[in-house]
């Protein structure tokens, strides 16, 4: 009889100074997601690069709590313009988070604080 997978553990902040990529391997205007081990539990980021700015969002949607994208880093529409929840069609602005329409209309993504130092994307 094989045992039922339990859900991981999730935590909702890192500690600073991890070393996530180089800046570089972001397109810009584009998107990466990250999912960081924390002792026994798993945080989930993604990183939006845009208009010079690199800003970091903790990947959960404020209307339901799934993670945003659907497939692997597109987090952005297909012009780049807004972070885009593939599940219920939300959008965001990318650098402020703000929600602009669709489910949780008026709500804010979770800052996730990260920072490029020397070309190397790192927690902040």
């Amino acid at each position: 009889m094989s045992e039922t997978p339990q859900p991981r553990a999730r935590v909702w902040k890192t500690p600073p100074g991890v070393a996530l990529c180089a800046i570089d391997d972001i397109a810009e205007p584009g998107s990466r997601g990250f999912v960081l081990q924390i002792g026994e539990a798993y945080f989930h980021g993604f990183v939006v690069r845009k208009d010079g700015a690199v800003v970091g969002y903790i990947d959960r949607c404020p209307h339901a709590g799934f993670p945003l994208a659907i497939e692997l880093d597109r987090y952005l529409t297909p012009d780049g313009g807004l972070i885009l929840c593939g599940w219920h069609g939300a959008v965001f602005d990318p650098l402020s988070g703000q929600c602009l329409g669709g489910p949780g209309a008026g709500g804010r993504l979770s800052p996730w604080p990260v920072q490029v130092t020397g070309g190397i994307l790192r927690t902040a």
